[in-house]
């Protein structure tokens, strides 16, 4: 309600401005509200882009699946004591890595997870398919504990790794709420734009109108429009983008509220008048609100 009042009084504030200055406030608006649409699609295109990173892991696991598995060819107690020292380092940094991957696609996984509980593609099919990734991860980190014990054993000491891990931890942790703090503005800058774009029209008899403190007129008095406490009920909300016609269920229809004539038409239907917006942008660029006084 306080947004509508804001708008009322700003639209009351405007028509008092002179005409340059109510230009420059309305070319002010524009350019925040293109300004924040800017915004929220390229907030759209980062959460596509996200989208279709994610799902590629189930490749990545796949591939990691198989250097876990050369590597289980060539590790063990008796293969190590024919290593050279550094094919053994080797062989520790290739552990460590797939470690840290397998964490990496832990935190991914259950990204992606919660991304498709929230969406409508949550599925059966997509539901056993995590389940399966969760399985694939399991196997992978305890092929690589087993290995881990088979380096220990070969006098091998892998050092850093739970640094490795408690590090690599601590970043998920933060791009987790680097990706929270961005759903939370997405979300801001959708709900804004929604405002922006939320319209108002009322069609009424003149009788009708009045009773609801839309239209205020009196003999040899000039009608006012949207003066005082009306009655906000009284109006349907919409969506100024998709809103282009209006059925006005009459014969007989005259627009209260101020739109310049070149952004719309009405016409006839069957006897019945209705209201074509052409240029949307330019049909509500003075005011959200519509009232159209039939009879």
């Amino acid at each position: 309600m306080k947004k509508i009042m804001y708008l009322v009084w700003l639209m009351a504030g405007l028509a008092l401005l002179p005409a340059c200055q109510r230009t420059n406030k309305l070319e002010a608006e524009a350019m925040r509200q293109d300004s924040i649409n800017v915004a929220l699609q390229d907030s759209i295109n980062t959460a596509n882009a996200e989208k279709d990173s994610l799902m590629q892991l189930m490749g990545d696991i796949a591939d990691g699946m198989q250097q876990i598995k050369e590597l289980e060819d060539i590790v063990s107690v008796n293969n190590l004591n024919g290593e050279t020292p550094d094919r053994k380092q080797q062989l520790r940094d290739d552990i460590v890595l797939i470690q840290e991957a397998i964490n990496k696609h832990k935190q991914r996984l259950n990204d992606l997870e919660k991304r498709l509980k929230q969406s409508t593609n949550y599925s059966a099919t997509m539901q056993k398919s995590i389940a399966n990734l969760k399985a694939q991860l399991e196997d992978q980190q305890k092929t690589i504990n087993n290995l881990t014990e088979q380096l220990a054993a070969a006098h091998i000491q892998i050092k850093n790794l739970n640094q490795s891990v408690d590090s690599l931890n601590t970043v998920n942790k933060a791009i987790a709420k680097e990706k929270e703090a961005a759903q939370q503005e997405s979300k801001q800058l959708t709900n804004e734009v929604n405002t922006l774009n939320t319209c108002y029209y009322v069609i009424g008899s003149n009788k009708e109108l009045k009773a609801n403190k839309i239209i205020e007129s009196g003999f040899l008095r000039k009608t006012k429009i949207l003066q005082g406490d009306f009655e906000m009920s009284y109006f349907t909300k919409a969506d100024r983008r998709t809103l282009n016609e209006i059925p006005l269920h009459s014969n007989k229809a005259q627009l209260m509220t101020n739109h310049p004539k070149d952004s719309y038409e009405i016409v006839e239907h069957g006897n019945m008048k209705t209201l074509h917006i052409l240029n949307p942008a330019r049909f509500w660029e003075k005011s959200n609100f519509l009232v159209v006084k039939v009879d």
